[in-house]
């Protein structure tokens, strides 16, 4: 089985492009199912249900989210209804919409798809990831496992990765907008990256107007985010899983532009 995962799409301009690229890699890579993080789909930041609905009808199986899953209070009610958009599972249960894991019916297969969201430099008021994804594990009788981990520092990517090893069948880290080029499959067997990239305008910073992050940089001061436009890209890798075991037998990491 064949799995594309898309890096972290990035306003309407990210949309437009993914849309424009992915229908062609589905075919010319024979991908079965497609994953793909749509925590700031939205122009202005977030996930609209009107961002998600382009994104299903571009393509795309299943949407992960992040820290910008609950900026938009409209979004709500999509989460709890739609079982195919996750957020991240360590958020607390009983007061947060949503889920964090949802099960793909492929029909020879079932896929488990899990969001969980790193703590390093975010927000420590989450559950810990790791708990959560042994929690989860616990509860899963899929073979195929996919994990989207959104998280800042690295370190604490490389240790999910090693954790999860040869317990599920990839680990794809998003939230830093930048392609790591350290895809692997680890000593048990597990696929992995530590951060997938962006879909999203070129010349910019994280698919904002680079101007602004300067002028932030430089002054300290808020400032408005207005995305970036321009020629785009779509990073994205391939899992290439084996039925039998779950276990990745090849990652091949993707630029589309």
């Amino acid at each position: 089985m064949r799995i594309l995962c898309i890096g972290d799409v990035v306003g309407g301009i990210g949309c437009e492009f993914l849309r424009s690229n992915l229908p062609s890699l589905k075919r010319i890579k024979a991908i079965d199912l497609v994953i793909c993080n749509g925590e700031n789909s939205s122009d202005g930041n977030g996930i609209t249900p009107s961002s998600a609905e382009y994104l299903f009808s571009s393509g795309v199986d299943v949407i992960t989210l992040g820290n910008h899953a609950f900026r938009r209070k409209e979004f709500f009610d999509t989460l709890d209804r739609e079982p195919y958009i996750i957020r991240p599972a360590n958020f607390p249960e009983g007061t947060t919409p949503g889920a964090g894991m949802c099960c793909v019916d492929m029909g020879r297969n079932q896929v488990t798809v899990i969001n969980l969201m790193g703590t390093s430099y975010m927000d420590n008021g989450l559950d810990c990831p790791f708990k959560k994804a042994d929690e989860l594990l616990s509860k899963n009788e899929n073979k195929i496992v996919i994990v989207d981990f959104h998280a800042e520092a690295t370190g604490e990517k490389r240790a999910m990765g090693f954790y999860l090893d040869g317990r599920v069948s990839a680990v794809f880290g998003t939230h830093t907008h930048v392609q790591t080029a350290d895809e692997q499959i680890l000593p048990n067997g597990t696929g992995y990256i530590t951060d997938v990239g962006m879909t999203g305008t070129v010349d910019s910073v994280l698919g904002v107007k680079k101007e602004i992050i300067i002028n932030k940089f430089k002054t300290k001061l808020p400032q408005r985010f207005d995305l970036a436009s321009g020629d785009c890209k779509m990073n994205c890798i391939i899992f290439d899983i084996d039925e039998k075991t779950g276990l990745t037998k090849d990652a091949e990491r993707l630029e589309i532009r």
